[in-house]
Order: structure tokens, then C-alpha cells, then sequence
């Protein structure tokens, strides 16, 4: 699912020094919080959009009809999943722009694309056109897609070392917060109707026209400054703005480090990463790790969560509410996981997820089978399902993104994290896709096909992840050259 934590990887690649004790290292200031607020504001509209799509399925499924338009379900599909499309598309495109114009100008167009995206939605319904809400899907996407890359790269090289890990959570949570937003806005009461979906859809604006209207006063990347642009200065009068102090030497002299070790480090391609041995292997591991990420069926739970939770017996209007919990599991477990990351280990999560994962998509198909005329099994198989989403929190949800960085040295590592986000949004459509069609086919059986992947991706983990938590990059990617 959420691409979020992909702040470790930038984090993990930037070469420190020994703390300093300077002012600089771990001061949070206003200015530093204002140029974090406007940049995860993206994040936040990766998960509103995330989560937007669930509730009015049915009222969009009517439009489709009342537009003369064959085939309602699969047309849903294809609004639903050419999200992930756009994603697709986004992901590089931000780290292009970003290395090309700078961050600040990248997540500054980025916001602009987002009103024309959610605009599209918006007035698709007044337009009565099915097309126009399929290609503001896709630009939303792309928007999403793009945030996820830009707005995690923005937020590590502004904050300082020692609060580098604390203001990444601050993605993860955007993200949570955003989901949790869109299902709420969803119910019946506010903006799940016939009526108030295109409402729905389109206040995906908001978040990008309060980011056109903040970044411009938002500083540019000191780091992008100094290790780009080659402008020493401007990128001190940065620092000491969002620092608020002159003692900003050490974080400059720490940044020319980290420039002449990647100009020591040999740089590998993607295709180096499938031709050299001691690459293949740990890119093979993270890329099912990605994969387990996505098809172990989470996002049919994010995109589809009321229609799963009707066939379990509940009324639209109560399921709707309920998917509201699916969110709010995921905001909890993004601050549960946190402390447990450095205390548990990387491979202990992923485990324990996939494998309570696996205990909760039985549980759920059984009490799919067992609901008629059963109210409390149709409570039951609501809460399974939020135990499956809470089992995916615990690790699935966020070490996909760090694993990668931890099991490449910084020659290979951006070209292993540009796979890996590939690999992640095309599964993603995949879920997206299918789940519909599955669903008609399989009935109360839908989740057996995911199961039976997240059987085969907890042996894959328990044979094949190495631990890496306190292990040094030299540590890890020795036992692959061994």
C-alpha cells in the first residue's frame, strides 16, 4: 500500500558523521514545520484518493448506466485502477523533475496537476461523462504517484539528521489521515449519495490548491542547493532559516561528505541489477516483497471495503461506516509500528504480518460463509477484516519501501527503489482490476486466491529476508556476495 515510508530510504543513503552538538541537529522550528506541512499534503491526498473511490461505488455504477455505458462493474474497475496507472507514470517523472528543477519546483507543479485532476472528477457528472472521470482518475494518480517519490525526498532533506525518522512518520500517518478523511466524507449522511459523489471525488482539490498557495513561501532543499546547484550560500541561508540558528556548519560539511562518497561509489544501471549476481538476488527479495505488499489483496480491502463488507450481510448505508474502521486501523498501526521497527527487526514484522495476515483472511472467508441469517457472524467478518488490515500494518504496510535501501549498497540503491515502486503501483492496478471480476466469479471465496499468495510469500520471508536490522550496508549485502 503506502509508499510512505520511502523517507528511510533517503534517509539510510545520506552519509553522516558522529552527532554534533550543535542547535542545528535537532531544533524543530516553524518554518521547518511549515515546509513539512505543505509537502506531506500530498501524501495526504495519496491517501484520500486511496480511500475516496470505496463508498460511492454504487451511485457511480448508476451514472455509467444512465450514460448509456456498457458494462458498469468493469467500467468501475477501470476507474478504480488506472489510479495505480497514473501512479505508475508519477513515480518517475517526480524524481526527474525533482533532480532536473529542484524539489521545491517539482512538488509546486505537482500541486497544480493535482486541481486539474480532481477538477475533472469533479465535473464529471455535469458534463455526463464517464471519460471525464476515468482521465481525472488517472491525473489524480500521477499526482498521487508523483507525491509519493517527491514529497518523502522533500521532507528528509529539510529536516534535520536527528528528527529525520520522526518527521518520516509524519508521510505515513498524512497518508493514514487522508484515507480515514475519505471514508468518513463518504457515509451517507455527509456525501455518499447520488447526489454528492462528484462533490466527493472532487474535493481532492483542496489539498492541492492549499499547496499551491504554501509552496511558494516553502524554502527550496538546502541539500539540492548545496550537492545541484552547486550554491553554497543560498543553500546556508536556507539552513539557517529553518534551523533558526547560525550553527549550521556541520550539516554543510556533512552534505559535501555525503557528495564525495557517491562520487567514490560505482554506479550500477537497472539492467546491472539483473545481470551481476550479488544484485539479482536481494533485488529478487525486495521485489516480492513489494509484491506481498499488494497482492496479498490489501487494496481490495482499501478500494472495495463496503462492497466487502455488504456481502457479508450489512447494509450499505452500515457498511460505509464500517469501512471507516479500515482507515482508522491503518492511522493506529502506523504509530504501533514505529517503536517496534528497531525493537523487533524488519524480518520478525514482516512475518508476524503476513502470517496474522493469513490466520485473518480465513477467518474472514468462513464467517463470509456463515453470515445468513447470522448478524453476529456478519459482525464477525467485519472484524476480521480489520484484523487483516491491522496484521498488514504491523509490517507489510511499510518495510516493502525501507527493505530495499537496507539491501543495497548507495551505488545500486536508486535504480533497486525505482523497480521496486514500479513493481508496487502495477500491482496495485492488477488488485484493482480483478478484484471486481474475481469477486463475481468467486463469491465468498474471493480471499482464497489471496491467501494462498500470502501462504507463499511468508515461506519465501522465513527462507530467503535476512534481518538488517543493526546491520551496516557492508554487513548485509557481504552475505549476498558470499
Amino acid at each position: 500500500m503506502e509508499p510512505e515510508t520511502s523517507i528511510d530510504l533517503i534517509e539510510s543513503a545520506i552519509v553522516t558523521g558522529p552527532p554534533r552538538n550543535n542547535m542545528s541537529s535537532g531544533r524543530t522550528t516553524g518554518a521547518l514545520l511549515y515546509a513539512v506541512s505543505a509537502a506531506v499534503l500530498g501524501m495526504l491526498q495519496f491517501g484520500f484518493n486511496t480511500g475516496v473511490i470505496n463508498a460511492p461505488r454504487a451511485f457511480i455504477e448508476n451514472f455509467i448506466r444512465e450514460n448509456n455505458q456498457a458494462s458498469p462493474t468493469l467500467l468501475f474497475s477501470v476507474i478504480v485502477s488506472i489510479f495505480a496507472v497514473g501512479g505508475m507514470i508519477g513515480c518517475p517523472l517526480a524524481s526527474w523533475i525533482a533532480d532536473k528543477r529542484g524539489r521545491k519546483f517539482a512538488l509546486t507543479t505537482n500541486a497544480a496537476f493535482g486541481v486539474i485532476g480532481a477538477a475533472f472528477m469533479g465535473f464529471s457528472k455535469i458534463a455526463s461523462s464517464v471519460e471525464m472521470l476515468i482521465i481525472g482518475r488517472f491525473l489524480i494518480g500521477i499526482n498521487c504517484g508523483f507525491a509519493t517519490t517527491a514529497s518523502p525526498t522533500y521532507v528528509s532533506e529539510v529536516a534535520p539528521v536527528r528528527l529525520r525518522g520522526a518527521f518520516g512518520t509524519v508521510n505515513q500517518l498524512a497518508v493514514a489521515l487522508g484515507l480515514v478523511g475519505g471514508q468518513i466524507l463518504g457515509i451517507d449522511v455527509i456525501l455518499g449519495s447520488d447526489d454528492g459523489w462528484p462533490w466527493l471525488l472532487g474535493l481532492a482539490i483542496i489539498p492541492s490548491a492549499i499547496q499551491c498557495f504554501m509552496l511558494p513561501f516553502a524554502p527550496e532543499s538546502p541539500r539540492y542547493l548545496l550537492l545541484v546547484e552547486r550554491h553554497e550560500e543560498k543553500a546556508r541561508d536556507v539552513l539557517v532559516h529553518i534551523r533558526g540558528t547560525g550553527e549550521v556548519d556541520d550539516e554543510i560539511n556533512d552534505m559535501h561528505a555525503e557528495d564525495r562518497a557517491e562520487k567514490q561509489e560505482q554506479k550500477f544501471t537497472i539492467g546491472d541489477l539483473f545481470k551481476i549476481q550479488a544484485l539479482r538476488s536481494p533485488l529478487i527479495i525486495g521485489v516480492v516483497m513489494h509484491l506481498s505488499q499488494q497482492l496479498g489483496g490489501i487494496n481490495a480491502v482499501l478500494y472495495y471495503s463496503s462492497t466487502i463488507f455488504e456481502s457479508a450481510g450489512l447494509a450499505p448505508a452500515d457498511a460505509r461506516l464500517a469501512s471507516i474502521g479500515v482507515g482508522s486501523i491503518l492511522f493506529i498501526m502506523a504509530l504501533v509500528s514505529i517503536p517496534l521497527m528497531d525493537r523487533l527487526g524488519r524480518r520478525t514484522l514482516q512475518l508476524v504480518g503476513l502470517g496474522g495476515m493469513v490466520v485473518s483472511s480465513v477467518l474472514m472467508t468462513v464467517a463470509f460463509f456463515t453470515y445468513k441469517d447470522n448478524f453476529t457472524m456478519s459482525v464477525f467478518a467485519v472484524l476480521f477484516t480489520l484484523l487483516y488490515v491491522a496484521f498488514f500494518g504491523v509490517g507489510p504496510s511499510s518495510i516493502p519501501w525501507m527493505i530495499l535501501s537496507e539491501l543495497f549498497g548507495q551505488g545500486a540503491r536508486s535504480a533497486a527503489v525505482s523497480v521496486g515502486a514500479l513493481v508496487n503501483w502495477f500491482a496495485n492496478f492488477i488488485v484493482g482490476l480483478t478484484f471486481i471480476p474475481m469477486n463475481d466469479w468467486l463469491g465468498n471465496l474471493v480471499f482464497i486466491p489471496y491467501t494462498v499468495l500470502l501462504i507463499l510469500f511468508f515461506t519465501f520471508t522465513y527462507f530467503k529476508l535476512p534481518e538488517t536490522k543493526n546491520r551496516t550496508i557492508e554487513e548485509v549485502t557481504s552475505i549476498f556476495k558470499k
